[in-house]
């Protein structure tokens, strides 16, 4: 039996499909060899498989249509990985960059175009666009390294999106002016589409994201398929409104970035399908378009992919020295700021394309501008590789005191709890990755004739949560115990594993002569760990605001830091500000305090009288998307209070949403110097 050779290029789509997969497979794997990014692997393959290289495989419609995916998931995913709360904060880092990137490059291109290359004015306008916009080809490097949040990296993202704005509009008046549209209505419907597309996302999208993730209780793919709609309307509303698919994609996930948790299974899906697919097939469209041969169409050809490269390395780098300056940037954040803008691809492409049609261009451009791209598709992830991992190791060794206890966190359940996922959603935002640990979860049986039984339902439990957090890649240590109480179950288990962490949860209701109820005040008690019991009912990546409720001395107990630290990083995974409320004390005292304390996140402090005052300012202030953390303690340690022992009751009676009471840790576990920042 013979076996009939394919002919080239092949048209099968299971076999493009999976020499595709076997290509995103292969590239790092063996680049990683030589400390060079995997993602340079894929273009190259792309470049070798592709029609001017070995003809394996064409760039036909799917593989176009697959590549414009990508680069839309990779923005989207850029908006949802972006530190929003220091986007906010630092905004102007983000104009400055955006505006330096985008006009020296287009100052400096426009003047080469004309006077060198002899180009006409608007030609001269548009060859400089090309290399004033770039791609983020090397994003993927910087989430591997974990580095996204910082704020140089968070500058270079949001200035992408003011870069290729701002050159995609240069693209749209020249080729209106060259088809002589260049009128008043033309400025009208541009300004007007532009207004109503960003008010209509930045206004209506959180809103609907917020009543989705309320009111839907499905599995968890129905979230991802929620996201996926939100990301490819708005890119297609953003098309319809003029500009290109990326702003509407980029956008899309700025306004679901605090309702879609860094940590969370749901970021997790979507990490993994736009690094496991999506992205790769756009880098392999982009190898695709490399034609090598354009090396022997003569001169002209290489004068102006060698002034292409010259003009972007020279000009993306000045607008990275520019900002680094103005902003006291390290050189390493310089590098990696210049190694992210001098990327080039989809903007790049569209424009020289848009041109070629119009004849403003020839076919030297064209065969130029692919060239330029295969050069700065090696440059660009080698560069923020190299100097992306210098900023992340110093990121490390300047956040924490090496002296720092790793976090173990630790859930107790109860056999009868409706809200294990709620639960574990907590713990989720409160563990700290960085330390590598498990997440411990518990439950207790007591000492029964059915003890057996019961263990054995405890265990089928337990084994539903591990599923649950295993879409967030999180390991699960699940642990079953049989006690005299579940109290000394507990307890016991704290003690052993060496847990830091307890989240403990609570419902809320009132107990004669008992703050909690038996088992959760012999646990306070009889521990000295942070202990968070918490009321969580509703989906707390919708949380609108985390307010902090803080007593009188509560900033001298052993814990406090450690306590600050605490809210601030839950704070920061679900992407809301913190508004301090302080009982008796100076507001301005406590704004120092918690800016001592990583990670950065917006907070604003006020004074209220008594706790008649906290209630009153509770029931007034605080809706159901709204997060109160009233900051407790134990008896007999500073800061307590006997109006502590009622406070979670008000809590729960004035509050209708969310809300964890946070018991400081005390003794060694507290100690202050593990949570400051060391700068």
């Amino acid at each position: 039996m013979s076996v009939a050779v394919p002919e080239l290029p092949i048209d099968d789509p299971i076999l493009i499909f999976g020499i595709a997969m076997f290509a995103f497979l292969i590239a790092p794997l063996l680049l990683g060899r030589y400390r060079l990014p995997g993602i340079v692997g894929i273009i190259l393959i792309g470049a070798a498989i592709g029609p001017n290289g070995i003809g394996l495989l064409a760039r036909d419609e799917t593989i176009v249509l697959l590549g414009e995916v990508g680069i839309v998931y990779l923005m989207f995913v850029a908006g949802l990985e972006i530190n929003l709360s220091q986007f906010i904060e630092y905004k102007d880092r983000s104009v400055v960059f955006g505006l330096c990137s985008f006009v020296i490059p287009q100052v400096v291109g426009t003047v080469v175009g004309y006077f060198l290359l002899g180009l006409s004015l608007g030609a001269a306008a548009l060859f400089a666009a090309i290399f004033a916009s770039h791609t983020l080809l090397a994003y993927p490097v910087v989430s591997r390294l974990g580095i996204a949040k910082t704020e140089s990296v968070t500058a270079t993202i949001g200035g992408t999106i003011i870069t290729d704005t701002l050159a995609l509009l240069v693209l749209a008046v020249v080729i209106a002016g060259t088809e002589g549209e260049l009128g008043p209505a033309f400025w009208l419907e541009l300004t007007v589409g532009l207004t109503v597309f960003f008010a209509g996302v930045w206004l209506l999208v959180p809103r609907l994201g917020r009543w989705f993730f309320r009111t839907v209780n499905q599995e968890s793919y129905v979230e991802f398929l929620f996201v996926m709609a939100v990301l490819f309307f708005s890119a297609f509303f953003a098309h319809a409104a003029g500009i290109e698919y990326i702003v509407g994609a980029f956008l899309a996930g700025l306004v679901l970035n605090r309702l879609v948790p860094e940590h969370g299974p749901l970021m997790n899906r979507i990490e993994f399908v736009g690094n496991a697919l999506f992205i790769p097939f756009f880098l392999l469209s982009v190898g695709m378009l490399v034609d090598v041969r354009v090396l022997a169409d003569g001169p002209e050809t290489l004068t102006i992919a060698a002034a292409f490269v010259v003009l972007v390395i020279a000009t993306k780098y000045a607008a990275a020295w520019v900002t680094a300056t103005r902003y006291g940037y390290t050189h390493d954040e310089t590098m990696t700021m210049f190694g992210l803008s001098v990327g080039q691809a989809a903007a790049a492409l569209a424009i020289v394309l848009i041109g070629f049609q119009v004849d403003l261009f020839g076919e030297a451009m064209l065969n130029a501008v692919v060239l330029m791209i295969l050069v700065v598709s090696v440059i660009s992830p080698t560069v923020v590789d190299r100097y992306g991992r210098a900023v992340a190791s110093a990121a490390e060794r300047t956040t924490y005191d090496p002296r720092s206890a790793p976090q173990r966190v630790m859930v107790p359940f109860s056999r009868d709890s409706q809200y294990r996922d709620r639960l574990l959603d907590l713990a989720l935002f409160v563990r700290e990755p960085d330390d590598e640990q498990p997440l411990y979860t518990l439950s207790v049986a007591e000492q029964s004739d059915r003890a057996e039984a019961d263990v054995a339902e405890i265990e089928a439990i337990l084994a539903e949560t591990e599923a649950y957090t295993a879409g967030a890649e999180v390991p699960v240590d699940p642990q079953t115990r049989v006690d005299a109480n579940v109290a000394s179950g507990i307890i016991r288990a704290v003690l052993e594993n060496r847990i830091t962490t307890l989240v403990i949860g609570w419902d809320g209701e009132p107990r004669h002569q008992r703050v909690f109820g038996s088992v959760i005040d012999q646990v306070l008690v009889r521990t000295e760990q942070l202990v968070l019991v918490s009321h969580v009912r509703q989906p707390l990546n919708t949380t609108g605001e985390v307010v902090v409720v803080l007593p009188p001395g509560i900033d001298h107990n052993d814990g406090f830091y450690e306590a600050v630290h605490t809210v601030e990083h839950l704070a920061e995974q679900v992407g809301a500000p913190i508004r301090g409320v302080v009982v008796d004390g100076n507001p301005e005292q406590f704004e120092r305090l918690f800016d001592m304390v990583e990670p950065d996140v917006p907070a604003t402090f006020e004074r209220v009288g008594g706790w008649d005052g906290v209630e009153r300012t509770l029931e007034e202030t605080v809706d159901e998307t709204d997060l109160v953390v009233p900051m407790s303690a134990r008896r007999g340690t500073m800061g307590w209070d006997p109006a502590l022992g009622q406070l979670p009751t008000t809590v729960a009676r004035v509050t209708d949403g969310n809300f964890v009471v946070l018991y400081p840790a005390v003794g060694d576990r507290g100690d202050e110097r593990r949570f400051l920042q060391f700068r």
